[in-house]
């Protein structure tokens, strides 16, 4: 049984419009490089050129940060859930109640 991978809606026009997708991996990396060939483009927008994960993008096994486990090698089984989502920041004071 694959992983079903969540993919961020800025991601999906690469995916052909899928929200989710199956993959397979071993670990995060191994799960990402699989992305990319079924997927070409998707790595490069979420790895920097080194192949490492941006640091705005987190990556979730079965709801668990993967920076608290074992960062991109942390091991993923058949029937796990990876959610990939771009962190958000940005704001305003005034947004606060002034």
């Amino acid at each position: 049984m694959p992983v079903t991978v969540r993919i961020p809606t800025p991601l999906q026009r690469l995916t052909n419009g899928q929200g989710e997708v199956q993959c397979e991996g071993r670990t995060v990396t191994e799960l990402l490089a699989d992305l990319d060939r079924r997927f070409p483009g998707v790595k490069e927008r979420i790895c920097d050129e080194s192949g490492k994960l941006r640091r705005f993008v987190n990556v979730f096994v079965n709801e668990e940060d993967i920076r608290f486990a074992q960062g991109d090698q942390t091991a993923i089984k058949d029937g796990d859930d990876v959610s990939i989502i771009p962190a958000i920041a940005g704001g305003s004071t005034w947004y606060l109640g002034n």
